[in-house]
């Protein structure tokens, strides 16, 4: 059969009950499965969704039915639902696509606390050899997989939480004056240092995939006071590790005339916001995700806020080894986020290990005006951030010490030129954010579909 012969085929299994679904959609309500309240019990509707699972007991037959904002268990009677119907139960696969309709019944051992009772089935679209079936599957099958393990249980949860944080994120600075601020994806500059950077030939030029919108926000907070920029990052870092991803999601505020402390503030206020948004929206998903809420409840202001040189004494109490003077790695940052049951804001890192634009401390110069804030529960770094310098002589001489091209930054040097002022900002990782809050093993299952060090499909 050639190509168009398949697509007619394909048209008459989706169709094949065309008429039936125009006179029900006449008949009854479409209603989703997060859209049932109180209000419908007793009352008929339909729900157009896939069939998730399925089971029987004697002579009632039981569907799990997902309609992309919920399950929902739809029962089958004998002499209750149709004949045709209840006969059609042994045909339905994992997968098909099928509209319920039937009578809302408050029941709350079901999820979600309701139950349909069935009066009528369409198959819509039958599937074959649905390649996910009940037994357990590698994550290497699953990954492979992705696009169709996004309708099963986990990650629905975690997506849904994923909705969550992005809306409360912008929901939070929108409400504080922040102007949303587009910063360019291919840039020809670096900020986290070259070592990470993808390149792109740029017609016949060099270019980069942006590592962080940080530089450009800067330009933006002092041309409109205060700024965020939200989109992809991308970092090639030859890493394995579960915190890591080749192009991840971060939030970037800047604000002129800010300092450090108000950084250190603002990004407290920002991750409380985030956490009770989920525990006020998603109790449900964090349910089928068998997290613990309890740790999240605590994460409420204020933070422990510690300088670097109290964060080298409390690896020592800890017995963990590290490097004095050297950044934190893994192991350092999961025994300080381990040690305290809040997220803890870590400041005043050592100059030699942060980058070129970060202001040095006026009472140590050793040191610079920076924060670092630690997840708890082992997750680590999910924001860091810093005071800028705002010094044209000060800036230019810290990048020819670190033999920083000029050229590519001489727009950058230009905002110490016009009108420079005091000015901070950090960067909240969205995908470390979510796997904290949903406690997930690996930030992979945070994003629709991670790229990672040799997996790049589907």
């Amino acid at each position: 059969m050639g190509l168009e012969g398949a697509e007619l085929n394909l048209r008459g299994k989706f169709w094949e009950s065309e008429e039936l679904i125009k006179k029900w959609d006449n008949e009854v309500p479409w209603v989703r499965i997060d859209e049932l309240n109180d209000d419908l019990v007793g009352k008929e509707i339909q729900i157009k969704g896939w069939l998730f699972n399925k089971r029987s007991s004697g002579k009632i037959r039981f569907l799990i039915v997902r309609d992309g904002s919920g399950f929902i268990q739809a029962v089958m009677r004998e002499g209750y639902t149709s004949p045709e119907a209840f006969q059609r139960y042994s045909e339905l696969s994992l997968e098909s696509a099928i509209i319920v309709r039937g009578e809302v019944r408050k029941d709350q051992r079901a999820p979600g606390g309701y139950e349909l009772s069935v009066k009528d089935l369409i198959l819509v679209f039958k599937t074959e050899n649905y390649p996910i079936g009940k037994k357990e599957h590698g994550i290497d099958f699953l990954l492979d997989h992705r696009h169709l393990w996004l309708r099963h249980r986990k990650p629905f949860a975690v997506m849904r939480i994923r909705h969550t944080v992005v809306k409360a994120i912008r929901e939070f600075f929108d409400s504080r004056g922040f102007l949303l601020f587009d910063a360019p994806i291919l840039t020809p500059s670096a900020c986290e240092g070259t070592t990470t950077l993808f390149k792109i030939d740029y017609f016949g030029d060099e270019m980069f995939l942006s590592q962080s919108g940080q530089l450009y926000a800067e330009a933006g907070a002092l041309a409109y006071g205060k700024v965020y920029v939200f989109g992809p990052t991308f970092r090639a870092e030859r890493s394995k590790t579960r915190r890591h991803l080749m192009e991840f999601w971060m939030v970037e505020p800047e604000i002129a005339y800010a300092t450090l402390e108000d950084i250190v503030e603002l990004s407290q206020e920002l991750v409380e916001y985030i956490v009770q948004s989920v525990l006020d929206k998603n109790l449900r998903e964090l349910e089928i995700l068998q997290r613990d809420v309890k740790p999240l409840e605590k994460v409420k202001r204020p933070f422990p806020v510690i300088k670097y040189k109290e964060a080298l004494r409390i690896l020592d109490k800890l017995g963990v080894e590290y490097v004095p003077g050297d950044d934190f790695g893994t192991p350092q940052e999961t025994a300080i986020s381990n040690y305290f049951d809040k997220p803890v804001i870590i400041t005043h890192y050592p100059k030699n290990v942060k980058a070129f634009y970060m202001k040095p401390d006026p009472e140590e110069p050793e040191y610079v005006l920076c924060m670092d804030m630690l997840a708890p529960e082992g997750y680590g770094e999910i924001i860091g951030g810093s005071q800028r310098e705002e010094d044209y002589e000060k800036l230019l001489q810290r990048m020819l010490e670190e033999n920083i091209p000029i050229e590519p930054y001489q727009w950058y040097l230009d905002l110490r030129k016009y009108g420079s002022v005091p000015h901070s900002g950090f960067g909240l990782g969205l995908e470390r954010t979510i796997a904290w809050i949903t406690k997930s093993d690996h930030v992979r299952v945070t994003i629709p579909f991670p790229r990672m060090l040799y997996r790049y499909k589907p």
